[in-house]
Formats: structure tokens, sequence, C-alpha cells
């Protein structure tokens, strides 16, 4: 199982560096083309949760891979899964369903990791 943890911790890493490294590099105009959410949003938001998912994917890797504090491990993931919960609500209250089956899947893998590494698998 702790295989598996560190499979699904590597994917869940890379699908948020994507996603924030996505909304940090667009401009706010661009962003707001590509993601319709974001006009409705806080300017400064989409940044902030773009910080949010890069910070939040080092924090699933490094430290483990460190051995520096690998406590923080599934305090990263915890955290990935409430940003996650948060998009599935928004996606949800604007009827945006196709976005809600990478928000879900990212919700449901970094909650087991939290889950893992939190309780039976723990560093």
């Amino acid at each position: 199982m702790n295989i598996v943890l560190w499979v699904i911790a590597g994917l869940v890493a890379a699908g948020f560096l994507f996603s924030g490294g996505f909304k940090l590099a667009l401009s706010h105009e661009k962003y707001v083309a590509e993601q319709p959410w974001a006009a409705d949003a806080p300017r400064w938001a989409p940044r902030a949760i773009g910080v949010l998912e890069v910070l939040g994917a080092l924090g699933l890797l490094l430290p483990a891979v460190t051995g520096v504090a690998p406590v923080l491990v599934p305090f990263a993931a915890a955290g990935l899964a409430l940003v996650m919960a948060g998009a599935v609500v928004l996606h949800l209250r604007r009827g945006e369903f196709p976005a809600l089956a990478p928000s879900g899947v990212l919700l449901v893998l970094a909650a087991v990791v939290a889950w893992g590494r939190f309780g039976p698998y723990a560093f």
C-alpha cells in the first residue's frame, strides 16, 4: 500500500503542478478566457489558488523524499483535498458539470493520500 500511496501522491502532485502552474503562468485575461469561473471571482483568486496548488504539490513529495518533516505530507494532502472540495462546490453551483470530473478525482485521490499518511501508512 505504501507504493500505491507514493504513486497516487505523484499523480496528484503532477496534476496540481500543472493546474497551479497554468493559473500562475497566464495573465488574468487569458485565464478568464480559458476558465469562465474566474470572471466572477476576485482578480487575485486564480493566482492565490495557483500558489496553494503548487505549494501543496511540493508538500506532497518533497518532505517525504528529503526526509525533512515528512509529517507535513498528510497535511498537504488534506489541504489539497479542501481546495478541491471548494472547486467541486463552485462547479456545482455554476452548473459546470464537465469540470466536476477532474476536480472530483483529484479530491478523492488527495483524500486517499491524506487518509493513508495520517493513518496506517504514515512515515
